[in-house]
């Protein structure tokens, strides 16, 4: 959704391509450890190592130099790559086991003593039978009650089926900062979002097929492939139908609290993707939260949407709040005012064309 690459390392710059996919060693420069990656595959692992470490690009990188290696800890960081990857290789039959994040857990220095525990923390509880039980009974369950009462809260098929366009707009809310947002959706899975900055727009877009992000003083970007697995679910205008299309298998898992109340898990999975986590209300059928993936090559980088405050919109009920977690921060979107059916320019939708080269003197 919003800010799919919101830390600084996006200004990451390289020679770009004419054509056919580059390796991360082809398109940027100075590459030494992940060279063979697909090329849009190296930002996203930049951002999972962010987050492992809770630090900003400059912790390791010259700002406006990304290639340059005058920084000790990004000397560091390569040999921890290299680390990682040789203890999955040679423990765990070259699975991705162990990542920055096994260590580092948000910090920039891994902690090699054990916190010593409050006096309010509760002491481990035994794992009983019975917890076994429901856990065997719950991946037996099926989740098409779950799914089907969704569809039924917001509205059903055919309420959905009337609605061809969706223009929202409201507010971000990033600390103290409240940002106009103005998002345009068109059928079947269009969507563009402009969050309006003081210093111009930031764009997230996808087309139907590809997405594309945009930032202030900057060239748009083509998003990766993990990039474009979010975006294709946030533009389905008619997602809660689509969601038996769109993944192939249903696990229910045990039931979470958020926000107070129940919510209900179903794991759904497409084949060759990371899990997505729908959580569903068991009161009212209402999807409260998703939480995905972006597969990189160091790790799963999380996207975690809490969906509230749910209203009418043309005879469907949509959620007018959402909040955006990742391991960068999180913002909150509240919408003021939806229109339905309304036109929407096709050409909202699409990247636009990088800028002309300077000519040569």
């Amino acid at each position: 959704m919003l800010f799919a690459a919101n830390i600084s390392s996006a200004q990451m710059q390289g020679n770009t391509a004419s054509s056919g996919p580059k390796t991360a060693e082809q398109q940027f420069k100075n590459i030494q450890v992940l060279k063979t990656i697909p090329a849009d595959q190296l930002i996203p692992s930049m951002q999972f190592i962010s987050g492992s470490l809770g630090v900003e690009c400059e912790f390791c990188h010259v700002e406006g130099a990304f290639d340059k290696d005058d920084k000790k800890p990004k000397q560091a960081a390569r040999k921890m790559i290299q680390m990682m990857m040789a203890i999955n290789k040679d423990n765990f039959e070259d699975h991705r086991e162990v990542t920055c994040n096994t260590c580092h857990r948000g910090s920039p220095h891994p902690a090699s003593i054990p916190a010593i525990a409050s006096a309010e923390a509760a002491p481990p509880m035994e794992h009983h039978h019975g917890d076994e039980h429901a856990e065997q009974t719950n991946a037996n369950r099926s989740a098409d009650p779950i799914l089907e009462k969704y569809l039924t809260a917001v509205g059903g098929v055919e309420a959905l089926k009337k609605v061809s366009s969706r223009v929202e707009k409201g507010s971000a809310t990033m600390g103290d900062r409240q940002i106009p947002i103005e998002i345009f959706t068109q059928a079947p899975d269009k969507r563009v979002s402009y969050l309006h900055l003081p210093n111009g727009d930031s764009v997230t877009a996808y087309d139907g097929s590809k997405g594309w992000l945009g930032n202030p003083g900057r060239p748009p970007r083509a998003m990766g492939a993990s990039e474009n697995e979010g975006a294709r679910l946030d533009a389905d205008l008619y997602f809660p139908s689509h969601v038996n299309e769109i993944f192939g298998s249903f696990k229910v898992g045990d039931p979470e609290k958020i926000g107070g109340e129940e919510a209900l898990l179903v794991r759904a999975q497409r084949e060759g993707k990371p899990v997505v986590k729908l959580y569903f209300d068991r009161q009212s059928g209402f999807l409260v939260r998703m939480v995905r993936y972006a597969d990189t090559p160091v790790g799963l980088l999380p996207t975690q949407v809490d969906y509230a405050d749910y209203r009418d919109s043309g005879g469907v009920k949509i959620p007018f709040r959402w909040t955006i977690g990742r391991p960068s921060g999180s913002f909150t979107i509240q919408l003021d005012h939806v229109d339905v059916n309304v036109p929407v320019d096709a050409a909202k939708f699409a990247q636009p064309a990088p800028p002309p080269k300077p000519a040569s003197p």
